[in-house]
């Protein structure tokens, strides 16, 4: 008998259990949130226990409500024999790590619909180094087709009670981004993981800057579990600025003015395929192409905080940072020279801005950050009612660079993040303020950001904790002139002041107040906190 048959018979539990539903939905949270230890066998429903060959073992396998075990079929024990709990130890993996299952067959020529059956294969997602994801596979090999047949069903069963698992997604492709890179990163790395994950997909590839914006203004979204944007940060921005948008506009909330915005009704994916990929790698910890496609398809949910941008009363946009001063300088004069190379524009513009680095004289207005449970806890103490109320802060002075920042914004060349102490959803903005001072000791406090020593340890930088900004400038006289460094620019004005808002280049000539809205926007993604407190649930891979 060949050895992939020896799984022939199946054990299942009485009366057919086999087919009862997959665990609800609070239990397979519970199950997430657990550690990672290994599940106690004991305590939960077996549904299925065959045999089948893994590796070069034959092994007994059980699937339970929450994992599949698996151990070598153990012949008699040998005296003396110190490997042998070693080598026939239990080894498992948790279903939630499990995305997909296939029937494996060998195919040949001849045969082009189907093949001979050889067992099942489990696609499954590992926890690796620096918080990447990888998927991996684990092949069942038993030769039966009535044996793989109840298998498979049940682990298709299984994997549809995942609910918060995307099964139809739009993703919007930027071919600009970086060194035009995106298509071929989606459809060589992102397309063939969202298909063995059985993910339904319809792709636009966007035309000009704006494309993804006025698209998702108008068209139908409702057979859709989320949006997927390949680009950079920019495209980035401007996929979740246009989600927000119509979540406004479907709540009926007038778009000049937002006071208090509607969350985005649908979860947004961030591929990384720009130059800094700063959104991703905040999400991720890591800018890796297929750990954000394996949070997608695992259905890994974040909320994030977001900023709105407004003007003298008037609504601006939506985004998670920005920068006035030196940062959007750089902005300007990079944004003038897209002929470049990426790599080359920004170091260009970087070098430019710095040779003709001048201070902003500004004021800035602020309301430092009061989470509702010191507010709570002050009252509580009897504090008066008037303590309890939040009070504005301002500083004026110059300022050679000011950021506003409600994410950490890691990239490549600052690991830590340009704002370190930021969380992902903690309902508060970094507010980063460097004032005037010599070139050299700027220069060092840039460089800071890319080493482990604290960037902000410079007596002319002062960080604060807010939720509200306004940075009003004392004039515009010194407002940028776009002739004055690169040419002339059609879209701007000569007296706006230029801002680097997740990258995309924002002119305004009067005071921006910045507030920021408290898990506004889902992405698909875990922070990395989470991500290091989870455990790999798989033992063998």
């Amino acid at each position: 008998m060949p050895r992939g048959r020896r799984g022939g018979r199946v054990s299942a539990l009485e009366g057919g259990r086999e087919e009862e539903a997959p665990p609800a939905a609070g239990a397979v949270q519970s199950a997430r949130r657990a550690s990672g230890r290994q599940p106690e066998a004991a305590a939960e429903l077996i549904l299925l226990r065959g045999i089948f060959e893994i590796g070069r073992d034959s092994c007994d396998v059980v699937l339970s409500e929450r994992a599949l075990r698996w151990q070598p079929i153990r012949p008699e024990r040998l005296p003396g024999d110190s490997k042998y709990d070693f080598l026939h130890r239990e080894e498992f993996v948790e279903l939630k790590d499990i995305f997909s299952v296939k029937l494996k067959r060998r195919c040949s020529i001849k045969q082009q619909k189907s093949g001979t059956l050889l067992g099942i294969t489990l696609f499954i997602c590992l926890k690796k180094e620096q918080n990447k994801l990888k998927d991996s596979t684990l092949d069942l090999i038993n030769l039966s087709e009535d044996h793989c047949d109840i298998w498979f069903r049940q682990f298709k069963k299984i994997l549809a009670g995942f609910s918060n698992r995307p099964k139809s997604l739009k993703i919007l492709l930027n071919p600009q981004s970086h060194k035009k890179e995106a298509a071929q990163v989606y459809y060589e790395k992102v397309e063939p993981l969202l298909k063995i994950a059985g993910i339904k997909t319809d792709v636009t590839i966007t035309e000009y800057e704006g494309h993804a914006l006025s698209l998702l203004k108008e068209c139908e979204l409702q057979g859709f579990d989320g949006v997927v944007c390949v680009g950079g940060d920019g495209s980035a921005s401007e996929v979740a600025h246009a989600l927000l948008l119509r979540a406004q506009k479907n709540a009926g909330l007038e778009t000049d003015s937002i006071l208090t915005p509607v969350g985005a009704q649908l979860p947004l994916g961030v591929i990384p395929a720009g130059s800094t990929n700063v959104l991703a790698h905040s999400l991720h910890g890591v800018s890796h192409v297929i750990t954000a496609t394996l949070h997608i398809i695992m259905g890994h949910i974040q909320p994030v905080d977001v900023c709105t941008f407004s003007t003298m009363g008037k609504f601006l946009r939506f985004g998670f940072s920005a920068m006035f001063g030196f940062g959007g300088r750089a902005l300007a004069v990079a944004e003038n020279h897209r002929w470049m190379s990426p790599n080359q524009r920004m170091d260009f513009a970087i070098m430019k801005a710095l040779a003709k680095l001048k201070p902003e004289e500004c004021e800035i207005s602020f309301l430092p950050f009061n989470s509702s449970q010191d507010l709570e806890e002050r009252r509580a103490q009897g504090y008066p009612k008037s303590d309890c109320n939040d009070q504005w802060q301002m500083i004026q002075g110059q300022f050679l660079n000011v950021s506003i920042m409600a994410i950490p914004c890691r990239c490549a060349v600052a690991p830590r993040g340009l704002a370190p102490n930021t969380r992902l959803n903690n309902g508060s903005m970094a507010l980063i303020t460097a004032r005037n001072t010599s070139r050299p000791e700027f220069i060092k406090h840039l460089k800071r950001y890319a080493s482990i020593k604290n960037q902000f340890n410079f007596p002319f930088v002062d960080t604060y904790t807010v939720e509200e900004v306004k940075v009003c400038p004392r004039s515009n006289s010194s407002g940028h002139n776009p002739e004055e460094d690169h040419g002339p620019r059609e879209t701007a004005s000569g007296n706006c002041f230029p801002w680097n808002v997740d990258g995309d280049l924002m002119q305004v000539a009067s005071e921006v107040h910045v507030r920021v809205h408290p898990r506004l926007i889902n992405l698909y993604g875990r922070s990395m906190e989470e991500m290091n407190d989870s455990k790999v649930t798989c033992s063998c891979l």
